[in-house]
Parts: C-alpha cells; sequence; structure tokens
C-alpha cells in the first residue's frame, strides 16, 4: 500500500509521523548507550572486586597458595576477571556496532527527510501559485464581462436616445466594442490558465507528490529496518560472548571440583610438622621420702617403655608441667655443670651439707643439667616472638622446627641454583657472541663484552658460595632429623616396643611457653659431655624472656668463698660478699642470687651461707 495514493492530502501528518521515527531512532540510540555504560561499570566493578581479593606478594599469601581451596579461589577470581573482560567486550561492540552506526544514520536520515519535505513543499508551494493566477485570471475574466455588459448597455442607451449627437453615439459603440474584445481577451486567458492549473494539478497529485511521499515511505521502512537490525545485533553481542562467558564458568566450577579437602590436610601437616618428638610421661614425685623438693625430669626423657594411653592427646608445650616461666627460666639457665667443692683447706659451711651436689638424694642427672648441654652446644636462639615485633629473620631459619626448616633451606638453594642457571646461561650466551666479534671484528669489540663476563662470573662465584652455606646448613638439618625408622609413631599413639632409655631427646628442639624454637632434631643421638663454653655477660636464654617479670627477692646470702663463675649462668662472687637471693636450691647443688637489677646468676649452695626470709621460709 503506497503513502502517495493512500495518503495524497496528509503531507502534515507524515511530517510529523517522520519527525516521530527520527526521535524514536534518537531514543533507541540513547537506550543503547546507557546499557553500554552500564556494562562497562559492571566490568569495571567485576575488576575491582577481582583484583580486591587477589593474593598479596608476601610469604603468608605464598603459604595459603599451597592449599587446593586457595588456589581454587584464585583460580576464580582469576575467571572472574575474564568474565569482566567480556562484558567489557559487550560495552565496545554496543558502542561500534549500534550507538555509533545509530548515530551516523541519524544524520543521513534527518537530511533525507528534510529534503524530501523540501521537495514536497516547493510542490505544493507550485501549485498553490497555479490556483492564484487561476483566480486572479477567473476574477478578471468576470470583470471585463461586467464591463462589456455595461458598455453594451451604455452605447444601446445612447443609440436610442434622440437628443444624442451621433458622434456621441459612436464613441459609445467603439467603447462597447473594445470593452468585448477585452472580455473576450480575458476569457481566453481564464481558459489558458484554467487548462495550465488542471494540468499541474493533476501532475502535482498523482506524480509529484507520490513520488515524493514513496520516497518518504522508503526511508521510513528503511529506518525500521535498521532499528530492527540494531535490536537484532543488540541480542547478538550478548550471544557472541556467552560461549567464552560459559568457559569462564566452567573454569570457576572446575576450580571448586579441583579441591581436595585431604590434600589440605596433608598441606597442614606440611606447613606445621616440626619433626620434635612428643614429650613422655610425668613421672610420680614422692614428695614423703625426699625432704627436699627435686625437679621432674621425666617429661623431658624418653625413659617410658609401654605404650601412650589411647585418648590422652599430646601437649603442644613443651613444658606442660611448667606453669610459671619464671621457674622455666631457672631450669633454661642454671649451670649446666656441677658446682665445684668448696675449697679444701676452708670448714664446710652450714648450708654446704645439705645441699651438696653429691648427696645420695642426687640419684639422677639434674634436667637443668640436661637442658644447658643442650642449650650449650648450639648458637643462640631467635625467638618468634621477637621476629614479630620486627626483628630480622635469621639467615639459617634457625628460628623454624626442624621440618620447616629443612624445607626453607631446601628452597632457598632451589632458587639460587635458579639464579646460578640463569647467570650461566647469560655467560654462554656473550661467549657466543665474543666468538662472533673475534670471528667478526666489524661486528663488534671482543674486550667490550669482557667486563660483562668477569661480573657474571663474580656473581656466580657468590651464589655458588650461598649454594655450599645453605647446603651445609641443610646437611646440619638432615643429619640431626629423626631416621625415618623411628618416625612410624603416627596418630597420636606412641607403638615403640622395647625401646630403651634415650638420655636428653625431649628437651630438645621444642617450642618454649613464649613460641621459641630450637635447633635440635636427632633424638637418637646420645647428648656428650660438652666443654665448658667461654664466659658470656648473659645468658642464652635473656633476650627471650626480656618482658617477663622480675623474681622477687626471698633472702640474703653471704660468700664463705671465693668464686670466679666462669660457667655460662654463673656470676662471679667474692668472699664475704652479701647477695639477695632470688631462688634457693632446686636439689642440683646450685643457688640463684642477685648483686643489683641487671646481674644476677648461680653460685655453688655449698660456697654461700643462705638467711632465707620468714615469710618465704613458710611458704
Amino acid at each position: 500500500m503506497s503513502w502517495g495514493t493512500e495518503l495524497w492530502d496528509q503531507f502534515d501528518n507524515l511530517e510529523k509521523h517522520t519527525q516521530w521515527g527520527i526521535e524514536f531512532v534518537e531514543k533507541y540510540t540513547k537506550f543503547v548507550k546507557e546499557r553500554s555504560e552500564i556494562e562497562t561499570n559492571y566490568a569495571k566493578q567485576i575488576r575491582n572486586l577481582s583484583k580486591k581479593y587477589q593474593p598479596k606478594k608476601n610469604s603468608k599469601e605464598e603459604e595459603e597458595s599451597k592449599y587446593t581451596f586457595c588456589r581454587a579461589f584464585l583460580t576464580t577470581l582469576n575467571e572472574l576477571n575474564d568474565y569482566a573482560g567480556q562484558h567489557e567486550v559487550i560495552s565496545e561492540n554496543l558502542t561500534s556496532l549500534i550507538i555509533t552506526e545509530l548515530a551516523r544514520y541519524l544524520q543521513e536520515l534527518k537530511t533525507e527527510r528534510k529534503s524530501h519535505f523540501h521537495d514536497g513543499r516547493k510542490a505544493q508551494q507550485h501549485i498553490e501559485s497555479s490556483w492564484k493566477q487561476l483566480e486572479a485570471s477567473k476574477k478578471r475574466f468576470e470583470r471585463e464581462c461586467k464591463e462589456a455588459e455595461r458598455a453594451q448597455q451604455y452605447f444601446e442607451k445612447m443609440d436610442a436616445d434622440i437628443n444624442v449627437t451621433k458622434a456621441d453615439v459612436e464613441k459609445a459603440r467603439q467603447q462597447a466594442q473594445m470593452r468585448h474584445q477585452m472580455a473576450s481577451d480575458s476569457k481566453s486567458e481564464y481558459a489558458a490558465y484554467l487548462e495550465k492549473f488542471n494540468k499541474e494539478q493533476n501532475e502535482h497529485y498523482y506524480t509529484i507528490i507520490p513520488n515524493i511521499f514513496q520516497k518518504l515511505q522508503d526511508m521510513e521502512e528503511k529506518r525500521i529496518e535498521r532499528i530492527s537490525v540494531c535490536m537484532k545485533t543488540f541480542a547478538d553481542v550478548d550471544r557472541q560472548v556467552l560461549p567464552i562467558v560459559g568457559k569462564c564458568l566452567d573454569g570457576m566450577t572446575n576450580a571448586a571440583e579441583s579441591i581436595e579437602p585431604k590434600a589440605d590436610s596433608k598441606q597442614v601437616v606440611e606447613s606445621f610438622k616440626s619433626g620434635f618428638e612428643p614429650p613422655g610421661d610425668v613421672e610420680f614425685e614422692d614428695y614423703g621420702q625426699a625432704m627436699k623438693r627435686t625437679v621432674s625430669e621425666t617429661s623431658l626423657s624418653n625413659t617410658k617403655e609401654s605404650k601412650e594411653k589411647p585418648g590422652v592427646k599430646a601437649k603442644s608445650k613443651l613444658w606442660p608441667f611448667i606453669k610459671n616461666k619464671n621457674k622455666l627460666m631457672s631450669l633454661l639457665t642454671s649451670p649446666h655443670q656441677p658446682p665445684p667443692a668448696p675449697p679444701a683447706s676452708s670448714p664446710p659451711s652450714p648450708s654446704a651439707v645439705p645441699n651438696d651436689p653429691q648427696s645420695p638424694k642426687q640419684h639422677k642427672e639434674p634436667l637443668s643439667h640436661r637442658l644447658n648441654d643442650f642449650m650449650a652446644s648450639k648458637p643462640k636462639m631467635h625467638c618468634l616472638r621477637s621476629l614479630r615485633r620486627g626483628g630480622s629473620v635469621p639467615e639459617d631459619f634457625s628460628h623454624l622446627p626442624p621440618e620447616q626448616r629443612r624445607k626453607k633451606l631446601q628452597g632457598k638453594i632451589d632458587e639460587l641454583s635458579k639464579d646460578i642457571q640463569k647467570e650461566m646461561d647469560q655467560r654462554d650466551a656473550l661467549t657466543k657472541m665474543k666468538d662472533v666479534y673475534i670471528k667478526n671484528p666489524q661486528m663488534g669489540d671482543p674486550a667490550s663484552v669482557d667486563p660483562r663476563l668477569t661480573e657474571i662470573g663474580q656473581n656466580i662465584e657468590k651464589l655458588q658460595s650461598e649454594v655450599q652455606k645453605f647446603e651445609g646448613w641443610l646437611a646440619e638439618v638432615e643429619e640431626r632429623m629423626p631416621s625415618k625408622s623411628d618416625s612410624h609413631r603416627k596418630s597420636g599413639l606412641y607403638e615403640t616396643q622395647n625401646s630403651t632409655t634415650v638420655s636428653n631427646n625431649c628437651a630438645q628442639d621444642r617450642e618454649s611457653p613464649d613460641g621459641s624454637y630450637t635447633e635440635e632434631q636427632n633424638s637418637e643421638v646420645q647428648v656428650k659431655a660438652q666443654p665448658i663454653p667461654t664466659p658470656t655477660t648473659t645468658t642464652e636464654f635473656d633476650d627471650e624472656f626480656d618482658d617477663e617479670e622480675v623474681l622477687p627477692t626471698i633472702g640474703t646470702c653471704k660468700a664463705l668463698y671465693p668464686f670466679e663463675g666462669h660457667n655460662e649462668g654463673t656470676i662471679s662472687v667474692a668472699e664475704g660478699e652479701l647477695l639477695y637471693v632470688i631462688e634457693e636450691d632446686k636439689g642440683d647443688g646450685w643457688t640463684r642470687v642477685r648483686r643489683n637489677e641487671d646481674e644476677e646468676g648461680y653460685v655453688p649452695t655449698s660456697y654461700v651461707e643462705v638467711f632465707l626470709e620468714t615469710n618465704a621460709k613458710d611458704s
């Protein structure tokens, strides 16, 4: 159905309709533009979300990456980032395929519409002008006819009047003839204009206007077709990214299915396994038979031969029986050598008899001796608490448990080996370049490569020395690690049978109450007699307990003999010197004393005369 034949008289309505069509295109373009902005903002928010939860480059996140659920979450974040990228693709395609195209088409549409309606108005103005000419000719013909009729009547009147001269009659006759001629000319002109107008009107309504309206109809149909294509493209833009979005979602699903709880549980063991043996049972201390207090040693020995009772959990602390850290301090810092006997020429001190280290009550080696034998054979430990405060991590990772230390050292060796291989590759490349320069001097100076080769050689030597150093530490750790044959005690139960007592294997390499670790790991190696350590101004564990409360004074003592105090943890005293007692003899032959706030240590009990305060004795 053609607009030209059906809507020949609806020029104004068609003008309004086509203007509304252009406004619709503008509205749809705005809609797609807002949708594109939404996709862009959504993709930006998704990317920011993925970036926010991406693991940071620190040791904690690196440890977390060992677990399958953490890796799955990282994969999900990466897939989510790709998912956001697809929404950016949607936004870009909407802009390039729809918004830009519609903006250009909209300008063309406005120009075409303007041209068509300009031609329509011009044709309409032409037909209106012809109509006006026809009307003017018609009115002029009508007027001339009336004038001719009046002139004829006047002539007839003059001709009938006998009183009028013949000249007047002739004049009237000529006037009437002239008017009749003018009327005839007006009639001919009117007929010509009428014929012309009818022809132009027929051409206007059957040719010109139908052609213009047909062009407007074609323009409108093209506009509607373009809207249809854009709407289809709007859907296809989403459909095109669906396969990739599906892959992203599949990646998330596969990441979730890759989580292995058993493997994560195993990784917990790998991450936190210390390589230590659980402490043994605490033996009963019969105070009814002993008059003085003795320190229980059995909790730190491997003398038990029976299996551990099922259901009994191993304590997480090395010294579960020690509630007071000050008591632990006394155990760790008391001298590991037996106290020297008093000079033979001097009379024995009253306090020397009951506290003589050779007393029959000392049927076991004191616990503090064994602890200090262990401590004297190794460098000073590092406290994890001090590391948390911002202290530097030891290069040999001595602050870690044996198993973790071994892994760290092995990882460091692997890292250095990669660096060495990288340097060697560079050296090989430069060597080949130098050979090329030697064969073809025009390509470059061979001597220009020598400084870099020298530098790389020095770097390789330095890295190799580092590898040797870490391999030495690794060998030391592996030598002290328990053998595989002794590591069959799993699941919290001891399965050793007919085991013999191994001295000094529980106090070594355990976590102290403040979180520090030792280095010794071989529970099978028997502790040998250690030489007296060189004199030090402070004990090995002073730094570990800086924040502990100061032990109160429980009495005073007077030095009966001079004591040089060369052993670790001891203090030198002069004969007759008065000191404060902060811890009495625990049965190992040593008394802990203090000279001032910064100087304290152990002296042989037989070298001093102790005066305890009344309230201290009562307690």
